[in-house]
């Protein structure tokens, strides 16, 4: 982390009054929510317990099997509305399980799911079709701790309990290069629908925490996420592929960013051509040395209609940060990230076009993405140490870029913006934009999008 500079302590107070709102403490947090992307569900038909399935939460039984089993008894059940499997008090060691439609995974005060460290027993599944190979390594990849394929009506909440996945082992092959195969997800749900996760604390993660792929209607709130800064690739929240997803009320503190929109990679994510679209993320606090807010840069499939507001970034590296790369194809368009506070930042905002790797050198060379209708607007920073970077593909420059509103501070260090291969506009924007943002005509189409 960059060492705090002393340019004044407003954000400091701006991100602790954000955790309170987080909380649910604020009047516009009660008045304004996304959560009807997940209509009212009904009330589960049946309890089970995982301890009635042999499951012992002392920290050294291993509990696999016995979830296997309790969620196979809600499949036989077929009780009215679904089931409920409650998760007690106490720490519940596993491996992988899936589970299955029509339930809730309730874990109780003080219950933790955390995850064994035993990595040659982990599963593995087939890589995702948009992705063409595990995302570090070529062939397969490891399951997620919890796991769920083809599923409907879905929820993950509680008391606040944990789940804990026990991410150092993993980190620590990365780190030495011994990774057999990808590292898994604490959570991914894949082609599943009214999904609601909520009430629930992510504990080192060994790779991304929370990933819904091609997934519809969707409802993370109210949930923690939490990773030491230097582990790696540890995603807080990563919608791709999917559509319906709204994301409120966190707080998240990673190793990498803290939410990133994606939806495939290079010429297996333009042949499967599931964009991410319609997603709302607002009342985040978050901390990373990469992003709080990103989208990319696996982006092939498309992104489109997207809403981030009311947003508490600190200490972290980007603030907000839009990327992809030469033989992405797709787009990003329509994206609004408005009433953001930054502190200890070191980019305010980057929009890039050079960023990310390869799966594969079959990509095509051609294939550019189209970066446009972008708005940026109500952003205050402090402890900035560069405005930003704004820097587009020389043969499919960035348009319709709009900075509305946004000041960002550190006294004479602060370095100005950069701008290559973009255009569009700005209002009102300290320091001074860049000239390719000054135009008669871009602060027009900045005050059309307005």
């Amino acid at each position: 982390m960059a060492r705090r500079r002393p340019c004044g302590l407003l954000l400091a107070l701006a991100a602790a009054v954000a955790v309170l709102v987080a909380a649910g403490a604020g009047v516009a947090s009660a008045q304004e929510t996304c959560s009807g992307t997940v209509p009212a569900l009904p009330r589960r038909g049946a309890r089970v317990s995982v301890a009635s399935f042999g499951g012992a939460g002392d920290g050294r039984t291993l509990n696999t099997a016995a979830f296997a089993r309790a969620v196979a008894s809600i499949d036989r059940l077929r009780a009215p509305g679904g089931a409920e499997l409650y998760v007690p008090l106490g720490v519940w060691l596993t491996g992988p399980f899936n589970l299955t439609s029509r339930m809730t995974l309730f874990l109780a005060r003080g219950a933790v799911i955390r995850a064994t460290q035993d990595t040659p027993s982990w599963p593995l599944i087939e890589p995702l079709p948009s992705y063409g190979r595990g995302r570090e390594l070529p062939g397969e990849r490891y399951i997620s701790l919890i796991h769920g394929s083809g599923l409907q009506d879905v929820v993950i909440t509680g008391e606040n309990g944990t789940i804990d996945g026990q991410g150092s082992v993993w980190w620590d092959m990365w780190k030495k290069g011994t990774l057999p195969y990808t590292r898994p997800h604490l959570l991914e749900l894949m082609s599943s629908s009214d999904i609601i996760v909520s009430n629930i604390v992510f504990q080192d993660s060994p790779f991304w925490n929370i990933h819904p792929v091609y997934c519809s209607n969707v409802v993370i709130r109210n949930v923690t996420v939490l990773a030491p800064h230097d582990s790696p690739n540890t995603d807080g929240i990563d919608p791709d592929s999917s559509s319906n997803v709204c994301i409120e009320d966190c707080y998240i503190s990673t190793g990498d960013d803290a939410i990133a929109i994606k939806s495939g990679w290079d010429e297996y994510g333009i042949a499967y051509g599931r964009p991410s679209s319609d997603i709302t993320i607002r009342r985040i606090t978050a901390s990373s040395p990469f992003a709080g807010f990103a989208v990319g840069s696996e982006t092939s499939g498309d992104v489109q209609n997207v809403l981030a507001e009311h947003l508490n970034f600190f200490s972290s590296g980007f603030g907000i940060h839009i990327k992809t790369n030469t033989g992405r194809g797709g787009f990003i368009r329509n994206v609004t990230v408005s009433d953001v506070t930054l502190d200890n930042v070191r980019y305010g905002l980057r929009i890039a076009g050079d960023v990310g790797d390869h799966p594969d050198d079959r990509y095509n060379r051609s294939a550019l993405p189209v970066v446009d209708a972008l708005t940026i607007k109500n952003v205050q920073g402090q402890n900035i140490n560069e405005a930003g970077l704004i820097k587009g593909i020389v043969d499919s420059a960035f348009s319709r870029i709009c900075l509305s509103n946004v000041k960002l501070s550190c006294g004479a260090s602060l370095r100005p913006w950069k701008c290559e291969a973009v255009t569009g506009g700005a209002l009102d924007v300290q320091p001074s934009p860049c000239t390719e943002l000054t135009s008669t005509s871009g602060t027009s189409i900045c005050t059309n999008s307005l």
